[in-house]
């Protein structure tokens, strides 16, 4: 059965490289800020940067957490990253399946 509105998060970030992305991913899972990371290499964004339209070769972060880790995830992932402005963005989940939201808030509380 799914719930609706369930207590889940998930963050966006982009780093400039799959390594990076894995060791910010791993940290980030070992220290249960986040229950799972996803890395989606091969990704390109543009953005304005400085005054110019810039244009690079990154790879996608998806982070799976929930609300009360987020202030802390945040604070985490910028001391991680290597860009001055690190993308962070968090999106509400509205709905999910109760196995693997009962999954996620295990893994967050380490039981």
């Amino acid at each position: 059965m799914s719930e609706v509105n369930p207590q889940a998060r998930i963050v966006f970030t982009t780093v400039a490289s799959r390594e990076e992305a894995a060791r910010i991913g791993r940290t980030l899972v070992e220290e249960r800020l986040a229950a799972c990371a996803t890395v989606l290499p091969g990704v390109e964004s543009i953005y304005h940067w400085q005054g110019q339209v810039e244009s690079s070769a990154e790879t996608l972060l998806l982070l799976k957490t929930g609300p009360h880790q987020v202030p802390a995830l945040e604070e985490r992932l910028h001391a991680l990253h290597s860009y001055e402005v690190p993308e962070f963005l968090v999106l509400d989940v509205e709905f999910g399946s109760r196995r693997y939201l009962d999954w996620l808030e295990a893994s967050l509380r380490g039981a």
